[in-house]
C-alpha cells in the first residue's frame, strides 16, 4: 500500500470553503487535485485524518479521489498577489496531501440523490468509527460523479488527536455526533456492515494505513513519531473491538430522532 508523490506546478484558485482555504492545483503529472495544506488551520493533523479516513474508507470498498503526497518547492508562490494565500504557501512548504480534482462533480443534496439502506450504512459506520463531526446536511462532504457517491474531506476527524488526553477512553466512547449525520435514517443496516467491515479491518491493514503517514507530520524526533503512529493504531482497533457502542449509539439517535 502507497501513495503516489506529485509536485504542485501551478496554483489554479483557491476553494474558500470552510478555514483551511483548500486550492486546486495542477502537478507535474498534469492532473488537477484539492490540495491540502499543512500551512492551514488544524495543521498536519488534518492532512493525518484525511490521509486515514480516506484511506479507510478505500479499503472498505467506498469511493474516494485518489490521494496523493503533493511537494511544494519553496520557490512557489513567492509571485502570489494575495497575501493571505501566500502566507500560507510559504508555510506549507514540503509535503502536503492533495485529492485528485472531480471535474464536473456536484455537490451530494439528500433531497435529490436517494442512498440504499447498506451504502447509508457503510458511511455511517466509518464516520463513526473516525468520529467524523463533518458529515452533516449542512455540509455533506460527498459528492456525485459520474452518478456514483463519493466522499471527500476527512480532516476534521480522530478529533482526539487534537489534545492526545486520555486517547483509550475517547476510543471506546460512544460517538454522539452521529445525531446529525446527513445519512443516519438511512442507516438501517449497522449491525450487517459491522460484521462485514470487522472482517477487513484486521490490524495488518490498520497498519498499512498507518504506515502511509509521514514521519515529519507525527513528529520532529523517530521515536516520538514512532510512538504516535503507534497511538492512532491502538485507538483504531480499540475503536473497532469496541464497536458495538457506536452502533448503539447510532441507532438509538436514529429512532429519537426519526
Amino acid at each position: 500500500m502507497e501513495l503516489r508523490t506529485v509536485n504542485v506546478t501551478r496554483y489554479v484558485t483557491p476553494l474558500r470553503e470552510g478555514g483551511s482555504l483548500p486550492a486546486i492545483a495542477e502537478a507535474d503529472d498534469e492532473f488537477l487535485y484539492v490540495l491540502k495544506f499543512r500551512g492551514a488551520g488544524q495543521g498536519v493533523k488534518a492532512l493525518i485524518a484525511e490521509l486515514i479516513g480516506g484511506e479507510l474508507a478505500r479499503v472498505l470498498g467506498l469511493k474516494v479521489p485518489e490521494l496523493v503526497f503533493a511537494n511544494l518547492d519553496e520557490a512557489f508562490g513567492r509571485t502570489e498577489g494575495d497575501e493571505e494565500i501566500r502566507d500560507l504557501l510559504k508555510a506549507s512548504v514540503g509535503m502536503n496531501l492533495a485529492l485528485h480534482y472531480l471535474s464536473g462533480a456536484i455537490t451530494f443534496d439528500p433531497a435529490v440523490t436517494k442512498t440504499d439502506h447498506k451504502l447509508a450504512s457503510q458511511i455511517v459506520w466509518l464516520d463513526c468509527l473516525l468520529t467524523n463531526v463533518d458529515r452533516t446536511p449542512r455540509n455533506t462532504n460527498m459528492l456525485i460523479w459520474h452518478k456514483e457517491l463519493w466522499l471527500i474531506d476527512h480532516g476534521a476527524a480522530l478529533y482526539f488527536h487534537h489534545s492526545w488526553d486520555n486517547w483509550k477512553e475517547q476510543a471506546v466512547r460512544p460517538f454522539v455526533q452521529v445525531k446529525d449525520h446527513v445519512l443516519l435514517m438511512g442507516a438501517t443496516e449497522l449491525a450487517v456492515v459491522d460484521a462485514e467491515f470487522k472482517a477487513i479491518l484486521n490490524e495488518q491493514v490498520i497498519r498499512e494505513i498507518a504506515a502511509l503517514i509521514p514521519d515529519e507530520w507525527l513528529a520532529e524526533e523517530a521515536d516520538e513519531a514512532a510512538e504516535r503512529r503507534e497511538v492512532y493504531i491502538q485507538f483504531l482497533l480499540l475503536r473497532i473491538a469496541a464497536s458495538d457502542i457506536f452502533i448503539k449509539e447510532a441507532n438509538h439517535a436514529r429512532e429519537t430522532r426519526f
